[in-house]
């Protein structure tokens, strides 16, 4: 059955890496990537101010997002956990074009209200997997390291954090997989970035334009979401990994 299942999947990754391939031969025949390479400068400055949003939003959601999720889950703050995850749910329900134009209200036009914007819409994800993964932690871990000696502090980071950090990677994977679509609206309150290039094709009725800017978006979440999937299998606890590999057989 795992031999079948393994062979399925290699199938499935042939058959999507040749449908790729065929994708980009027949844009670059019909000059459908036209924008790239005929204003390559131009290329490499939006895709900066692309990353620059995504990474920067995503960077401050991480700082303030992971404080907040080991502050919920310790025992004497467990009822602030309601509160700070519905102020965080407030991101997520808000409409992405509405949560730029609140920002680009405080901020005025420009990169800084978009990144503000993708801040806010990042915070949730990461909270919500912050806090799943400590408390997925088992008690009689933690209580084993308390019989050992173990102070509070020492028990989160050398149980709690190593034994969470895998939910921890994916809520961030998510969010910035998110941001990088999403990112394509800073364009509306002048932050530049790839949208640039997809409004424009939406604008004038280009395909080249359009292609030109949503791919390279597609292509930078898929490989964010490789990036950080392999980050995961790296910081997992070796310990954790044996475990799991122990259960599956």
């Amino acid at each position: 059955m795992d031999t079948f299942n393994k062979r399925t999947a290699l199938v499935v990754k042939i058959l999507l890496w040749t449908a790729i391939a065929a994708f980009f031969i027949w844009g670059f025949s019909q000059g459908m990537f036209r924008q790239i390479y005929e204003q390559p400068g131009l290329f490499l400055e939006l895709l900066g101010e692309h990353v620059l949003i995504i990474f920067a939003s995503g960077f401050a959601a991480v700082l303030i997002a992971v404080p907040l999720g080991i502050f919920v889950t310790r025992p004497a703050f467990r009822r602030t956990e309601w509160f700070i995850v519905t102020v965080a749910n407030l991101g997520q329900t808000i409409p992405s074009l509405a949560v730029l134009a609140l920002a680009m209200g405080v901020l005025g036009i420009g990169v800084e209200a978009a990144i503000l914007a993708l801040f806010v819409y990042s915070l949730l994800p990461i909270l919500q997997n912050t806090i799943a993964g400590l408390d997925s932690v088992d008690e009689n871990t933690k209580d084993a390291a308390r019989g050992m000696g173990l102070t509070n502090l020492q028990i989160l980071w050398k149980v709690e954090l190593p034994n969470a950090v895998v939910s921890i990677i994916a809520g961030i994977r998510t969010a910035l997989v998110i941001n990088i679509g999403t990112a394509a609206l800073a364009y509306l309150v002048g932050a530049g970035g790839l949208g640039v290039w997809i409004f424009t094709g939406i604008r004038l009725f280009d395909n080249s334009y359009l292609i030109s800017g949503a791919v390279p978006v597609t292509l930078l979440a898929i490989a964010v979401d490789l990036l950080f999937r392999y980050l995961e299998r790296v910081l997992t606890p070796k310990g954790l990994i044996l475990a799991r590999e122990a259960n599956e057989a």
